[in-house]
């Protein structure tokens, strides 16, 4: 333990649950970036499936330039693939990037255009937290990035 008065294991109110902490950080940030990762897949996958399928809810955002079907695949893809990448780590920061810019227009979406507020759009909310901490984090030591040793 340092002497340092600053160092984290010296702020602690139960200063030996420090290494416990130490050892699952890179686990829970693991962990962390997989559930984010595949529960966006998850998302997307009907996207993929029927990729014009939210056309409709496109328009209705009035995302311009461009045709909507556009916008609707590339949400498909985003979501789908970007999940991926994220779940494994690979490319990580511009997927999550991508997953953040689709996501803040969810939050968009459910609190401006659908007038929800907060309530509606607090999930997104969450998301963008999330991907956000991967933009600027990118992925840990376990991860296709570290294992190629490459990161964006």
């Amino acid at each position: 333990m340092s002497n340092d008065p600053i160092h984290p294991s010296n702020r602690l109110i139960i200063p030996s649950l420090g290494p416990v902490y130490g050892n699952l950080a890179e686990f829970a940030e693991t962990l962390l970036r997989v559930v984010a990762g595949l529960a966006l897949v998850t998302h997307g996958f009907p996207k993929i499936l029927n990729p014009l399928g939210p056309v409709g809810m496109v328009e209705s955002i009035g995302f311009f330039p461009g045709p909507p079907e556009v916008w609707a695949v590339l949400l498909a893809i985003t979501e789908f693939f970007g999940g991926i990448l994220i779940a494994i780590g690979l490319l990580t920061r511009p997927a999550a990037f991508a997953a953040l810019i689709g996501l803040l227009v969810t939050v968009y979406f459910h609190w401006i255009l659908k007038s929800e507020g907060y309530a509606g759009a607090e999930k997104s909310i969450l998301w963008v937290a999330i991907m956000f901490y991967f933009v600027i984090r990118g992925a840990n030591s376990q991860s296709v990035d570290a294992k190629i040793g490459k990161t964006f």
